[in-house]
């Protein structure tokens, strides 16, 4: 195992569902279903590996430039999935939190999402952090508006603000950073995705698409992550 490599946090970047569906001649709104499909195996395995937190960037505040069919699809599948494991994750103590800004979303959505975070609210053995309507840099600005409200009404002063209490203000308030940044589908870059909290992440980008991601390929990834060596700005040992 390479240095500091505890493994609490895993964000992952759920891409290639649209190109997985079109190569075998199925509309993109297919693949988000065998999309959705794939969270439960990997939230499964994310268990077994005592793993803590995984993020899921679900839905991008760029995503609302796609056609309208496949949005109202994703909204959908998103509903079935958690009305169909709501139970067995009250039952595994998992905690559904949600980062991003939900009230864009359609209201039938909004009302599953907030009854799943309402009944997991006291789970306690694992956090399962839904990125919806989400940017990075959006989660940024209103960081920040939220921390100057708060000098404004006097609750803080400007000097106060350092990188420990901005935390407070992010949606991820109280998740540890993120440890392992997985993008599937081969592309390598983050796409507005948790600039804060991957500061000092590991990153992986297998080729395969998120559909067809398996356990298996996420132990191998999980393997080569430990197998690095994280120095967090410090000096490597000669």
């Amino acid at each position: 195992m390479g240095k500091n490599n505890s493994l609490i946090h895993v964000a992952f970047i759920m891409d290639g569902n649209g190109r997985w569906a079109k190569k075998r001649g199925l509309p993109r709104h297919m693949g988000h279903k065998a999309g959705c499909d794939r969270v439960t195996d990997i939230y499964e395995e994310c268990l077994a590996q005592d793993i803590k937190v995984m993020s899921l960037y679900a839905f991008s505040t760029e995503n609302w430039n796609r056609p309208k069919d496949e949005i109202n699809h994703l909204f959908r599948y998103l509903e079935i999935f958690f009305k169909k494991e709501i139970s067995r994750m009250i039952k595994d103590g998992a905690q559904i939190r949600v980062s991003g800004d939900i009230t864009k979303l359609p209201l039938k959505t909004q009302k599953v999402v907030n009854e799943a975070v309402e009944q997991t609210k006291d789970g306690k053995n694992f956090i399962f952090n839904i990125c919806l309507n989400y940017g990075g840099k959006a989660e940024l600005v209103r960081a920040m508006k939220l921390f100057a409200k708060d000098v404004q009404d006097g609750k803080m002063n400007i000097d106060d603000i350092n990188e420990l209490n901005f935390e407070n203000y992010l949606y991820t308030k109280g998740l540890p950073p993120v440890d392992l940044l997985v993008r599937t589908s081969g592309e390598q870059r983050t796409s507005n995705y948790m600039p804060w909290q991957l500061a000092y992440a590991e990153f992986a980008f297998p080729m395969t698409p998120w559909p067809d991601f398996t356990k298996e390929e996420f132990r191998n990834v999980i393997d080569e992550y430990y197998h690095r060596d994280r120095r967090f700005g410090e000096i490597k040992d000669e």
